[in-house]
């Protein structure tokens, strides 16, 4: 098995697209589910399959994320051009953070139109994409 996407219900689909694609990721495919409800599947330039999926349902009234979903990180090559990009993007991405000290990852955290967390990552040189059992070792 094997985790396909992430899939956020969204309030205003332009508006969450506008703030998705300034963040880089690019359209895939949209799906029309009735009653003006969408789907739009969303990928990162390169990635083989889609990795976040939109669901826009006008009929179920705002988005309230409440305390149950924490946030989604996502790998950056280089933070600080990427923060550069976001701001010049009108995106508000808070300060550059060390939580692993000065030589662990490097983050940063932005808020999407609708309150969903997302976690920026940039690995120390040399560490393997994403986390591994031997970052607990």
């Amino acid at each position: 098995m094997k985790t396909l996407f992430v899939s956020y219900r969204v309030t205003d689909l332009d508006r969450s697209l506008t703030f998705y694609t300034a963040l880089g990721y690019g359209e895939l495919g949209r799906v029309e589910i009735g009653d003006g409800a969408r789907l739009v599947i969303l990928s990162f330039p390169g990635e083989p399959a889609a990795s976040l999926e939109l669901v826009h349902r006008p009929d179920d009234g705002p988005v309230d994320v409440g305390s149950g979903f924490d946030h989604l990180a996502i790998q950056v090559d280089t933070l600080t051009t990427t923060l550069e990009t976001l701001t010049e993007a009108g995106l508000e991405p808070e300060p550059l953070q060390y939580p692993g000290g000065p030589h662990g990852p490097r983050t940063s955290w932005l808020t999407d139109p609708d309150g969903y967390r997302i976690e920026l990552v940039e690995w120390p040189s040399g560490h393997p994409d994403g986390i591994t059992a031997a970052d607990f070792a």
